[in-house]
């Protein structure tokens, strides 16, 4: 990986990257195959100046990556979408430093939203994993027919339109906020639980006087309810609470 990859909210000011970005992402889809919704250069721009991307640069200003966010639902969903890497620098951990930087700008932005995201790249969905995204069914991921209305542009919406939407060749992949808040909860909730002890020898000697000295009381309670009286020298009472002593011991 290389330390000095800059990874950053993008600005207006990486506007000039909006047509390099847009190339890529389009000669990417070819080389894999597969296709991705298209973005015009103009898009691109918009979402840089809206705050909603994050770009990674070399220390001189060289482009090395890109991702940017989209809502839908009144930003009850999130999607980190268009993630590119310029091929000098792939196989090199970029991807997963602008997942993560996007990943965090969508969580500062819309802590309550779901993210989620489609994809057929396996170091994706490995990245998504390690972020704590879940895969799910398609019926899980927004109604929102602009979003879906993107797929148009894939070489693979035909499979998409004749599956009615409920599955495509993308891993459809969901970070719940609130079922992870929950499952960090409970998992808390289990840590505070009281622990079993071992039980060492000084426990046990304990247990096994705490029996001698029980029946020592009990022996006590007999000789007081019987009347002992220390001045009897009466030898019938003698052998009696001797053999009361032998019975309760």
């Amino acid at each position: 990986m290389n330390n000095n990859i800059i990874v950053r909210e993008a600005t207006s000011a990486d506007a000039h990257f909006a047509e390099t970005i847009t190339n890529e992402m389009a000669e990417s889809a070819k080389a894999r195959g597969t296709g991705i919704a298209k973005r015009s250069p103009e898009y691109i721009k918009m979402k840089m100046e809206e705050g909603k991307a994050v770009i990674a640069t070399t220390p001189e200003g060289e482009w090395v990556g890109f991702c940017y966010i989209e809502s839908w639902e009144h930003e009850k969903f999130v999607a980190n979408s268009g993630l590119v890497v310029a091929p000098a620098f792939r196989k090199g951990g970029v991807a997963t430093l602008i997942k993560r930087k996007v990943f965090e700008l969508s969580r500062k932005k819309y802590p309550h939203a779901k993210i989620f995201g489609l994809t057929t790249g396996l170091a994706v969905m490995k990245i998504n994993s390690d972020l704590g995204y879940e895969p799910v069914t398609y019926s899980e991921l927004t109604n929102d027919e602009q979003f879906w209305k993107g797929c148009q542009s894939c070489v693979n919406y035909e499979i998409l339109k004749m599956k009615e939407r409920k599955n495509c060749m993308c891993t459809a992949m969901l970070y719940d906020p609130e079922e992870k808040a929950k499952t960090e909860a409970a998992s808390l909730a289990a840590m505070s639980l009281p622990k079993h002890e071992p039980v060492t020898r000084e426990a046990k000697e304990f247990a096994a006087y705490s029996k001698i000295y029980e029946r020592f009381m009990r022996l006590k309670q007999f000789m007081l309810m019987k009347g002992w009286r220390k001045n009897e020298n009466n030898a019938e009472n003698k052998k009696s609470s001797f053999l009361a002593f032998l019975f309760f011991w």
